[in-house]
């Protein structure tokens, strides 16, 4: 794949794994942003990213090394480094070397999974990585769903995509008859911006024609889509009317070309039904969710960033004011943080401004 003309080491949160596959006092190996790191849960539940490579010989602390304690243990010479990176016992010596430490990222743990917290400047993190049930006002929790692991995950791991594919899908109202079969274009209802958060709403009609609007129990119904970005690497999803689960779809760069690309869902309770994990009953309703996230995935996998884009009139202020508010997770040098050349349409007309004031607020203002 050619270079990506935007940059693969942006600002924010990343997904790196889910919750589960970090047990206590296991060491998971990873690589992602060009390093090879580890990933460990101590005896007390929190879960360390590090650098995957001892300070004092360079050995790979996950092939051979282990975890005691809240420590993580080299099977080179048995050096000791905490949860902070920092060396807290050679066996053979008195005392540590307080000058070395490992390369930490900041971590959470959210939705059942763990995410860094990754920025090329080394600043610390400026904004929150919200949990998806907290983020809709609607009343409802994580009570009112199944678990989504493991049965409503799915992970893509070195494709050549880059995040900013997925995150303008946020805007992309047109794409649901196209790629998701939907009877009609759906109506684009809102565009906002806060900060590093992106907020969009869809409204389409489900199970009938347009002029079939009456809603009854064999009848069409209508329903949405409301779609917020948290920063360029996770993309929330809740879905309402005939469907009441919610989705998280992120992108994390490997290295310079590639990135992992991973699926989450959780399907809403059955009634009356208190079991952690979904039901067989649920399968096909959770293939069905799969496969509209992997058609998405084929046209993501194979697409290659265009800039400026040809768009209609009608997607030229959704798509102007998100890739304004992209900017602002490219540091400065890096491609994609530069002014955006102005955005082309189909027609002659360039369609509506979006003042930049009311499209994005800098990095610099969130410090």
């Amino acid at each position: 794949m050619a270079k990506p003309a935007l940059s693969m080491k942006p600002t924010g949160w990343f997904q790196v794994a889910w919750s589960a596959e970090i047990e206590t006092g296991q060491i998971h190996r990873m690589k992602y942003f060009g390093h090879d790191l580890v990933a460990w849960r101590g005896e007390d539940g929190a879960v360390t990213v590090m650098n995957a490579y001892c300070e004092h010989l360079g050995a790979h602390l996950g092939f051979g090394g282990r975890v005691e304690g809240d420590r993580i243990i080299c099977p080179f010479h048995g050096w000791e480094w905490n949860q902070q990176g920092r060396n807290v016992c050679i066996p053979y010596q008195d005392r540590p070397n307080r000058g070395r430490r490992i390369p930490t990222f900041p971590a959470v743990e959210r939705n059942e999974s763990v995410y860094i917290w990754h920025d090329l400047e080394g600043r610390a993190p400026y904004f929150d990585m919200p949990d998806i049930f907290d983020a809709y006002d609607d009343g409802r929790s994580s009570a009112d769903y199944y678990l989504a692991y493991p049965e409503g995950i799915l992970h893509h791991e070195r494709l050549e995509l880059h995040p900013q594919y997925v995150m303008e899908n946020g805007v992309d109202y047109a794409h649901f008859k196209f790629v998701h079969r939907a009877a009609h274009v759906p109506e684009f209802t809102r565009q906002e911006f806060d900060g590093p958060v992106a907020y969009a709403d869809f409204e389409m009609l489900f199970g009938g024609t347009k002029e079939s609007t009456v809603l009854t129990p064999n009848g069409a119904m209508v329903g949405g889509v409301q779609a917020i970005n948290v920063g360029i690497g996770v993309g929330f999803a809740k879905f309402w009317g005939p469907d009441n689960m919610r989705t998280i779809v992120t992108v994390t760069p490997v290295d310079d070309e590639t990135a992992d690309i991973r699926s989450t869902v959780w399907l809403d309770r059955l009634p009356g039904d208190t079991s952690a994990h979904q039901p067989a009953s649920l399968e096909r309703r959770m293939r069905m969710a799969n496969n509209q996230y992997l058609a998405d995935l084929n046209i993501w996998r194979h697409q290659r960033y265009t800039d400026p884009p040809a768009l209609a009139t009608a997607e030229g202020k959704g798509f102007s004011a998100i890739r304004r508010w992209a900017m602002q997770f490219y540091p400065l040098g890096e491609p994609g943080s530069a002014s955006m050349p102005e955005l082309q349409t189909a027609g002659t007309d360039a369609g509506p401004e979006v003042p930049e004031n009311e499209a994005v607020r800098s990095s610099a203002a969130l410090d």
